[in-house]
């Protein structure tokens, strides 16, 4: 639904693929910089191939018989957001680091969550793992892994790249808003807290920190960041969330019931 994009990602995205296009261009007009993008390109490649083929051969993938009540979340979700199949999900152990991430190799998409933040689903987190869960698939529903590489160049204006980075997180918490509102404030705060403290935030508190803790270095570092600051994000979520108690907003879907057989084509 375009109603939960952040209205400045498609300008942010066309801007950065105009700087891309024109980055790249500038680089093959000479024999020497083509062969730097292509050994760019190569030596990207197969780093993140390793780092990939890392994370298959250690990680612990979510099936039907391997966590099955996550994987039953996950394709929910995937029905609920009209996903024609469920990327493979991973859990990783990453040193107690709360965090998850979407991404695409070989034409395949992936999402790997890190075990701290799965374990929320086995201490009555479920709200929490399925809002970030819905936040990830929404970068592949979106196709904001897909088309990364197209906009990569645009990396040489820094300024513009993290704003286009953090419009889609705020596009991604959105979606996770308005299909899993339940998660909101827990799937944001314990990425500040931890897993244990995130349930004794003072949510509406946290969030008057933007408006009782200012200063340009606040605001300097965010510009400079891939992620908006917390506060911010809990914000514009809970604006989403409040329009989203089921299907009594008027762009909701329909959500099938826990009882409905699931579509077969989602995998």
């Amino acid at each position: 639904m375009d109603i939960l994009v952040h209205p400045k990602e498609k300008i942010y995205f066309v801007l950065s693929a105009i700087v891309a296009v024109i980055f790249y261009a500038s680089m093959i007009i000479s024999i020497a910089g083509a062969l730097f993008l292509i050994g760019l390109w190569i030596v990207g490649y197969i780093s993140f191939g390793i780092f990939m083929g890392s994370i298959r051969g250690n990680a612990i993938k979510i099936s039907e018989n391997q966590y099955p009540d996550v994987y039953r979340i996950a394709k929910q979700l995937a029905v609920q957001m009209g996903m024609k199949y469920l990327p493979a999900i991973y859990v990783l152990q990453e040193g107690g680091a709360l965090n998850a991430f979407a991404t695409r190799f070989t034409r395949r998409n992936f999402v790997v969550i890190f075990a701290d933040v799965f374990e929320l689903a086995y201490e009555k987190g479920e709200g929490a793992l399925a809002f970030i869960l819905c936040h990830e698939l929404t970068h592949i529903k979106k196709n904001h892994v897909r088309y990364q590489w197209l906009i990569d160049g645009a990396a040489i204006i820094p300024f513009l790249a993290m704003a286009l980075s953090r419009v889609r997180e705020y596009t991604c918490d959105r979606h996770a808003a308005y299909y899993r509102p339940d998660g909101i404030v827990d799937g944001l705060t314990v990425l500040a807290a931890g897993k244990k403290l995130y349930k004794t935030i003072n949510a509406q508190e946290y969030m008057n920190q933007t408006q009782t803790d200012t200063s340009f270095w606040i605001w300097f570092a965010e510009k400079l960041s891939t992620h908006p600051n917390l506060p911010n994000r809990l914000r514009e979520a809970q604006k989403i969330g409040r329009t989203a108690p089921g299907v009594s907003a008027p762009f909701a879907p329909q959500s099938p019931s826990v009882a409905e057989p699931l579509p077969s084509h989602i995998v």
